[in-house]
């Protein structure tokens, strides 16, 4: 029987601890527990959706199981390693959170952890969601969790560590997991595009990357989209349709004309975006990252940034984009997104022009400060 087709994010999943990108200082501080066998026997990955936390615990797992002790660069063709990293090995169990969240599958659990493993050093439970656990779980999991067997560990991987019991967080030691920033994303994304023959513009490249918000299975996600959508030669325009982003260009001319004051400009922008199906709340996204460069800029030139148009000072700036981030839930929520974007650019506009009246007030008292006539008046 033919093997169906596996996605990439499956295909370039990491085998070793070295192909994991973007979490650099996991990946060092579990090299050095495995090279001084100071193994915790709990472990929680806290950090964003596709950044590596289930595929860490795998890694790690199949690292503790190596063949001959723990190694940080175990053999990939062993037959532990292949079963470890596809799923299938009877001494690495993954549960998942939301499913097997009741009490009763939780005293299983303690049940089966007293048994030694068939075929591997350790029995590794690996619970992804772990916050879906419900209390009661977490309570029949407390003692368990602080004085487990030898033989066994836990590792816990989450999206919402706020939910997770206090009590269960101090019995583990935690890590914490980056959103992988959109230049190490572009360079993996490269690299599969290379290895699986795909002809990619830079610009395409980058625009998969802005999307996936620092989500390294995102991105390849797209990109595999992307490879069904337009074949074997992906154009930059390509990802802006499907995904219904606009060009670095635009964003810049909207942002102009917000920082001008052009508001016949603005309506006319919001017009045909709308027309040709654009996703508005990610432009919004995109304009504020645009706005934060401009007040970056103005920061490091003495106050003021002609990012936007016009001269602006950095207070100006900052309520131009304090203005556009308020503005987030009533584009993403409200009953009509169109309307309300173009409220929210029109007020952004606006503000930024407006001043802080204790920043007016202070000028006031420093003008009649200096000027006698107007004190005597």
């Amino acid at each position: 029987m033919e093997k169906g087709y596996q996605v990439i994010a499956r295909r370039w999943r990491p085998k070793q601890f070295d192909e994991l990108v973007g979490q650099d200082h996991i990946v060092r501080t579990l090299r050095n527990a495995i090279d001084t066998k100071r193994i915790a026997h709990a472990y929680l990955f806290v950090g964003p959706r596709g950044t590596g936390k289930t595929s860490t615990a795998r890694l790690f797992a199949k690292a503790l199981n190596a063949e001959g002790g723990p190694s940080a660069t175990p053999d990939n063709n062993s037959e532990i390693s292949q079963s470890i990293m596809g799923g299938s090995c009877m001494d690495v169990i993954e549960i998942d959170g939301a499913s097997n969240n009741s009490v009763d599958q939780v005293r299983d659990l303690r049940e089966d952890c007293q048994y030694a493993p068939t075929q591997c050093t350790y029995k590794i439970y690996i619970i992804d969601e772990v916050h879906m656990l419900s209390t009661a779980a977490f309570n029949a999991l407390l003692k368990t969790l602080e004085e487990p067997p030898e033989h066994v560990k836990f590792f816990f991987a989450t999206t919402e560590a706020h939910k997770v019991l206090p009590t269960i967080v101090s019995r583990c030691q935690r890590f914490e997991f980056r959103p992988i920033s959109d230049k190490v994303i572009a360079e993996k994304l490269t690299e599969i595009s290379k290895a699986e023959g795909i002809e990619v513009e830079a610009g395409a490249i980058a625009s998969i990357a802005r999307l996936a918000n620092g989500g390294m299975r995102d991105a390849q996600s797209i990109l595999d989209q992307m490879i069904s959508f337009c074949g074997s030669q992906i154009a930059d325009s390509d990802v802006l349709d499907v995904y219904g982003l606009v060009s670095g260009e635009r964003i810049a001319e909207l942002a102009k004309a917000i920082g001008s004051l052009d508001y016949p400009a603005i309506i006319a922008a919001v017009d045909a975006y709308a027309e040709e199906g654009r996703d508005l709340f990610r432009i919004l996204l995109d304009l504020e990252a645009y706005t934060r460069e401009a007040l970056l800029d103005a920061i490091q030139n003495r106050g003021t940034s002609d990012r936007l148009g016009v001269p602006l000072t950095t207070e100006s700036i900052m309520r131009l984009l304090d203005a556009l981030h308020r503005g987030e839930s009533s584009v993403q929520r409200g009953l009509s997104e169109k309307a309300n974007f173009e409220v929210v650019l029109l007020k952004a506009a606006e503000e930024s022009r407006s001043r802080a009246i204790d920043s007016l007030i202070k000028q006031l008292a420093q003008a009649g400060a200096t000027d006698p006539e107007k004190k005597k008046t």
